[in-house]
């Protein structure tokens, strides 16, 4: 008996550079699966375990076990990996995959009928270079080119002024005037109140907790936000509307939370309701108080967006609110209970948008 299993017991010799390279595919996790096995064959192969104990442990068939253990023995670590799949090749030259990219970086043309379009699909880009949807896409992609996405962003308008107007702003947050104190002021718009139209299933385990599609509008409001810079905490205020009247009513409130004898210079951006005849009256009355605006299209530079940032990510996502009285007391809530740590943001002043 032991005659027949030494037969079967097959050593193969594992060259000492190849042991921690399969060790380390044997029990890496994002290694694929099929790799994982194989590199365990050979392992246990290399302790002179049979076949049929190898094929039960790594749980594949023997002729699995036999075939990639052969395969080392005779091409190593190369023999372990995926042979080139069959099938036919890209046939397409240089011309032609130049070709498809330029293409896909245009915009396709009006259809017969007069249809505007947008964007290419690879279907289209494949039929009109005469080659595969399949291979128009793997060319592309091998460029890194994805013509069925589109980013959107808004580019900060480059003016004579902007980078003086932005060394301003970026001045007050590293080096603010002695006995100032700077603000920076907005408001977040059009919040919805909004509730599930059926209550929430909690989670369990193995199934995350579910959240019914359909929800019922509560109606929406305002919150005006002023954070203090170099403390990091937060005054607010909500409305039913934005309007000049309402931005008049949450500088009033800062004036009497501010402690009196200090100058303040409130960061803002350029929407015009900041910029009224009425807010020109409000700042004569109120000589310690200086507006300074930030560059147009530069929202990056007022820090409260931050501050938007956590409300939203961690109130607003997930809250549910049963109307706008509701919402607004949860948002004063969320303000107060982010007061009791507060902390000021880093800032870098790089001109890249500061991470919540």
């Amino acid at each position: 008996m032991g005659g027949v299993m030494a037969a079967h017991a097959r050593r193969i010799e594992i060259v000492a550079e190849d042991r921690p390279v399969l060790e380390k595919w044997a029990g890496a996790r994002a290694t694929e699966r099929r790799l994982v096995d194989r590199a365990q064959i050979v392992l246990l192969a290399g302790e002179g375990r049979p076949a049929s104990e190898i094929a039960a442990r790594v749980g594949c068939s023997l002729p699995t076990v036999k075939t990639w253990r052969s395969r080392y023995a005779s091409e190593r670590l190369d023999g372990l990996r995926d042979l080139p799949k069959s099938g036919r090749p890209l046939t397409h030259g240089q011309d032609v995959r130049a070709r498809l990219i330029a293409l896909a970086c245009t915009r396709p043309p009006n259809t017969p009928e007069g249809v505007r379009r947008e964007r290419w699909t690879h279907r289209e880009l494949a039929l009109e270079v005469g080659m595969s949807e399949s291979q128009a896409h793997d060319i592309l992609r091998g460029a890194d080119i994805r013509p069925h996405l589109t980013e959107y962003w808004v580019m900060s308008e480059l003016g004579p002024d902007f980078d003086a107007q932005a060394a301003v702003v970026c001045g007050l947050y590293l080096d603010p005037p002695e006995n100032a104190i700077v603000v920076s002021i907005d408001e977040k718009t059009s919040i919805a109140a909004r509730q599930p139209a059926r209550a929430d299933r909690p989670t369990r385990p193995g199934k995350p907790a579910r959240r019914d599609s359909e929800y019922v509008r509560n109606g929406t409001t305002n919150l005006f936000a002023a954070l203090q810079v170099h403390s990091g905490t937060v005054a607010g205020m909500t409305a039913k509307t934005r309007n000049q009247w309402d931005f008049i009513e949450f500088l009033d409130q800062l004036e009497t939370e501010i402690p009196e004898g200090q100058r303040v210079i409130a960061i803002l951006d350029n929407l015009s309701t900041h910029k009224t005849q009425a807010v020109e009256t409000w700042l004569e009355k109120h000589a310690r108080w200086e507006l300074v605006f930030t560059p147009k299209h530069a929202s990056w530079l007022n820090q409260v967006e931050i501050f938007f940032a956590i409300l939203t990510r961690r109130l607003l996502k997930h809250g549910q609110f049963t109307g706008t009285d509701d919402l607004a007391t949860q948002m004063l809530a969320f303000v107060e209970h982010h007061n009791l740590t507060a902390r000021p943001f880093a800032w870098t002043h790089t001109g890249k948008v500061l991470a919540a």
